[in-house]
């Protein structure tokens, strides 16, 4: 199927994401206007340390309106390579650094509008090692055993879809996880 784009046109920039007007012809010969958030990239990482237990942080979401516990994660920088971006991210989150850190699947977030492309990773060997945490963020770290997680997740107490996809991707490597 072909989609041409006829038009383009900056419709926001922001700090998180842009957002462009796509005035695009269909396949049919049909035009419509798409609104498209540009995103970076990104990265989530599942973090488990040498006791079995997955690194969660609790944050307050304000378009949630409440406080999600979810993987850690954050935004690509300009140039940045995701695994250094997954590095970087659990050591802002966390205060821990991976000793091995192996990229177990990607997934585009909202395909329907945004261009966000996220990556994940497994973090183990997990060692203590901080990067000043972003200004904006207020976290509290929080390590549950793997199967207790993946029992809350089956019961719909993880709301995050990021954090619930990345243990999808990560069921092979946590089946050999004692805790």
């Amino acid at each position: 199927m072909v989609y041409q784009i006829l038009n383009s046109e900056w419709k926001f920039r922001g700090r998180a994401f842009d957002v462009r007007q796509d005035e695009v012809q269909l396949p049919n010969g049909t035009k419509t206007t798409l609104d498209i958030v540009v995103h970076a990239g990104a990265v989530t990482v599942l973090p488990v340390d040498s006791k079995g237990q997955i690194w969660f942080v609790r944050q307050y979401r304000h378009p949630a309106g409440m406080e999600i516990l979810e993987l850690p994660a954050g935004t690509l920088e300009d140039g940045e390579e995701p695994d250094a971006c997954a590095n970087r991210e659990i050591q802002e989150e966390i205060g821990m650094a991976a000793g091995s850190l192996i990229k177990i699947g990607e997934f585009f977030m909202t395909p329907g509008y945004s261009t966000e492309f996220m990556h994940v990773y497994l973090a183990q060997d997990l060692v203590p090692s901080t990067l000043p945490a972003d200004a904006d963020e207020f976290l509290t770290v929080i390590k549950q055993p793997v199967q207790h997680v993946l029992d809350t997740a089956r019961s719909g107490k993880i709301l995050d879809s990021k954090s619930l996809a990345a243990l999808i991707l990560a069921q092979p490597y946590l089946k050999t996880i004692k805790s």
